[in-house]
């Protein structure tokens, strides 16, 4: 599933085409995917122009001046920007089609399996916050309010191992298994420990080690496994540079050790024995 730095990387690909843009159309190819598309999307969009271009999480959000189009990529989802009169190909189910000076440009969806979702929150609901996908989402990342002291703080009490408690969150958002993984070997952490027995100084390292792997990821255009490529349709590179993901059984590139891989909640880990207490 893309994560943080794979939705921002598209956020930052298709914002030049969008913003500032005015829409000229809308076209869906069938009833949903995730969830059923918004009701009346094309009269809702279509003369309106994009304000502008942000992400919370791993939603990207596309505000107008009466309410913002969320889009989440599921697990097989990306974007493609591309001129108008293209036939779409199957899995093609979403275009937003706005004007440019060399004549209208399409946003266009594609999502294969479908757990996608392209949602509208009306501005006269409240505040973007308030959306049921976004209202209980933790503090961004890379944003002045996270901290070591605030995963201190948040985990008190908390007996679930901290990989767990970062992939939540309820603390953090858009940390998910790949960059979990890596951070928390950056950081010396063993994965399995409980939350609340992290002291914080440990708390405090691993912090900076998030916003590194995450801004190292983002410039590096994400990680590519499966499904995800960028909206110029180019490959992300990061995963080049994982130190224990997916390595499961290579020699650990600090001290030799073979990297591990458990299961923790239905989800992969893998970690250094040696480099991570």
């Amino acid at each position: 599933m893309p994560e943080l730095p794979e939705v921002e990387v598209t956020r930052r690909g298709v914002a030049p085409h969008l913003e500032g843009r005015a829409v000229q159309d809308v076209v869906l190819r069938r009833a949903g995917l995730r969830w059923p598309f918004p009701e009346q999307l094309q009269q809702l969009l279509a003369g309106r122009t994009v304000l502008g271009t942000g992400r919370r999480g791993k939603y990207l959000l596309v505000h107008f001046e009466h309410g913002t189009l969320i889009i989440h990529l599921g697990m097989s989802g990306h974007l493609r920007v591309m001129a108008a009169g293209i036939e779409p190909e199957k899995h093609d189910h979403f275009d937003l089609v706005v004007a440019s000076p060399d004549g209208p440009q399409v946003l266009r969806m594609k999502d294969p399996r479908r757990f996608g979702a392209v949602l509208w929150h009306d501005d006269a609901d409240g505040a973007l916050d308030s959306h049921i996908l976004l209202r209980a989402l933790g503090v961004e990342p890379l944003e002045d309010g996270f901290s070591g002291k605030l995963l201190y703080d948040r985990t008190r009490g908390r007996s679930a191992p901290v990989k767990q408690v970062l992939l939540a969150g309820d603390i953090v958002v858009g940390v998910g298994n790949i960059y979990a993984s890596e951070s928390l070997f950056r950081a010396g952490i063993n994965p399995k420990t409980p939350a609340g027995r992290i002291s914080l100084a440990r708390y405090e390292k691993l912090a900076q080690a998030i916003r590194e792997i995450l801004a190292e990821a983002i410039i590096q255009g994400g990680s590519t496994l499966r499904d995800f490529i960028s909206v110029n349709g180019q490959s992300g590179y990061f995963q080049q540079t994982y130190f224990v993901y997916d390595r499961a059984g290579v020699p650990c590139k600090v001290c030799a050790a073979p990297v591990r891989q458990i299961k923790q909640g239905q989800r992969s880990t893998f970690y250094c024995v040696n480099c991570q207490k």
